[in-house]
């Protein structure tokens, strides 16, 4: 039973993320408070919400690092609907960038699908496509002083704590919309037809194709899926900074990915949890908390996170190289 649970990914990266918070609580007594706890987790929602997202993708065999332009594009949406003087209705305003994330999805699907090309590609050229336009069309103009229920919704709270110097503070409106976030893609996972066909298309196309699986529908939820996630980890982002930017999310995606990979999932598909997925984004998080507190340059945390996506690579084609070899000493014997 022990030896089975740390075979998991999980476990090794739950000892690190242990560890690692044990280190910076001595070498830092601020770290270790209920405050920073939960303002780490409030400041993990916008990753955390779009690694669930890019999971899904991955997890069926596909690599999308579009997102963040598809989240920019759909909270920016959002904001001039927010700041017009039209007064658009409130459910109208959070549907618009929801909507627009699950278009931009689709689009990346049926290009990858109908065209037969590369995943990667589509997204960079979509990435490229979406943020260039993003600048082109806005001219660069930050958008802010949203409506009074905005700036509400975004530090409001519950379970209300009090601290030594007497401020209040609880858990994030932003952490309960990740947390729910998960509790879905747990049970579309673990649960559902749908999530072990994801399963199975990543694992072996070839295999989901003759047994009937419809590989288009299959990497169309997968795509829109990220897409509604993007849209919502707009909103988020926006209820966060209370500020919408056109570039404030270029670079963001590497943190994402580093995280799924960091979690266990196979960059190359058919394999990864939500659990390993949220104690990937935790652990970036507080690696990037602890730098803060620690007052370490932040070009650190890029070594960091680059060093992680080309370590698991690595690590993911070495395993695929180890399992071709042992089948053909098999097939010989």
């Amino acid at each position: 039973m022990i030896s089975r649970a740390f075979t998991r990914s999980e476990t090794y990266l739950f000892i690190i993320l242990f560890v690692l918070v044990a280190v910076v609580s001595i070498i830092s007594p601020r770290f270790f408070t209920a405050r920073n706890a939960l303002q780490i987790l409030r400041t993990s929602a916008f990753t955390g919400i779009l690694s669930i997202g890019f999971l899904f993708v991955l997890i069926q065999g596909g690599l999308d690092i579009s997102f963040t332009a598809t989240a920019t594009v759909a909270q920016y949406l959002m904001a001039l609907a927010l700041v017009s003087k039209g007064n658009v209705p409130i459910l109208v305003v959070l549907l618009i960038p929801i909507a627009v994330g699950m278009l931009l999805g689709s689009v990346n699907a049926v290009l990858i699908h109908r065209l037969k090309a590369p995943s990667i590609i589509v997204a960079i050229a979509n990435l490229n496509i979406y943020y260039g336009v993003l600048q082109i069309i806005s001219g660069g103009t930050w958008i802010y002083n949203f409506p009074d229920w905005f700036d509400r919704v975004g530090k409001g709270f519950v379970f209300a704590f009090v601290d030594e110097n007497g401020a209040t503070f609880g858990l994030s409106y932003l952490t309960l919309i990740w947390i729910a976030v998960a509790i879905v893609a747990v049970v579309v996972l673990r649960y559902t037809k749908l999530g072990r066909h994801l399963f199975a298309l990543g694992g072996n196309i070839e295999a989901a194709r003759r047994s009937g699986l419809s590989l288009f529908r299959l990497r169309l939820f997968a795509y829109s899926f990220l897409g509604l996630l993007a849209g919502l980890a707009g909103i988020v982002q926006a209820l966060d900074t209370q500020t919408v930017a056109p570039n404030a999310l270029v670079g963001r995606e590497f943190d994402v990915v580093a995280a799924v990979v960091l979690g266990g999932a196979n960059i190359f598909g058919g394999a990864g949890s939500v659990g390993g997925t949220l104690l990937g984004v935790l652990l970036i998080t507080v690696i990037t908390n602890a730098l803060t507190l620690l007052r370490i340059p932040a070009y650190w945390h890029q070594v960091f996170i680059g060093a992680v996506v080309l370590a698991s690579i690595s690590v993911t084609s070495l395993r695929a190289l180890l399992a071709r070899r042992k089948e053909r000493i098999i097939d010989v014997r």
